[in-house]
């Protein structure tokens, strides 16, 4: 059997998410202990400073490899299928940034303070980033057709399982009680808590000024997308 397809970025892209998975989860679960240590705004500058070059770098690897390996299918020239891609594109923002609503509680302008809230996106899902990233990768896997973005979208979905999984037992022992209110009223499936009437949705949370913030933040990225390609292909990598 021919594997010329396999080729060796769909091995290193693995390895390049499960070491942001370690070192993101493994940060992660040491946040009480570091907190005790360094203190808690010592200890999100040392957490960003470590996940985003790390981020960072995937995005860069991702965007020079994502034709990589077999074309599995192409349907970029079908009408209204890069309309679709978009408008999955900017709902997975949508999920994936609701810490806009909490700006001044970056580490850098505020002392960082806890709160396990229920309101905007998470009356939706308890876990708006894990949902954020399946949107994403449906709508890159569905555009791009390369085993190389599967691969790719399979690694980041299992990772924020994993992280859905993780975040609860975290949250749950160090918040037991806090934690078991908040789980009782929402979910991790979308909108299934609002369906079996443990949740309610207010529209009227929705209507706040970070998501102009999140909308603007989309069409910049939907202007820019060419030119952020062309800047990473000058990256050697």
């Amino acid at each position: 059997m021919n594997h010329s397809w396999l080729t060796s970025s769909h091995f290193v892209m693995l390895g390049l998410l499960l070491g942001f998975a370690i070192a993101h989860s493994g940060l992660a679960a040491l946040r009480v202990r570091a907190e005790k240590l360094i203190g808690a705004r010592l200890y999100r500058i040392l957490f960003a400073s470590v996940s985003l070059p790390l981020a960072v770098g995937l995005v860069i690897y991702f965007f020079n490899h994502r034709y990589d390996g077999a074309q599995l299918w192409q349907v970029q020239a079908i009408p209204g299928v890069q309309t679709v891609v978009w408008v999955l594109s900017a709902i997975s923002f949508l999920f994936l940034y609701p810490a806009t609503f909490n700006l001044l509680e970056i580490a850098a302008v505020q002392k960082p303070e806890v709160h396990l809230y229920e309101t905007g996106i998470i009356r939706v899902t308890r876990h708006p980033q894990m949902v954020g990233q399946i949107i994403w990768c449906i709508a890159h896997t569905l555009w791009l057709g390369t085993s190389f973005t599967l691969v790719t979208s399979i690694g980041l979905v299992l990772h924020h399982i994993f992280g859905v999984w993780h975040g609860d037992r975290r949250w749950s022992s160090r918040y037991p009680d806090a934690f078991e209110k908040v789980k009782s009223r929402t979910s991790i499936v979308p909108f299934l808590a609002i369906a079996q009437g443990r949740q309610t949705l207010q529209w009227q949370e929705f209507l706040r000024p970070a998501y102009v913030g999140v909308a603007i933040f989309i069409f910049l990225l939907w202007r820019s997308h060419p030119l952020l390609i062309q800047a990473t292909a000058k990256v050697p990598w």
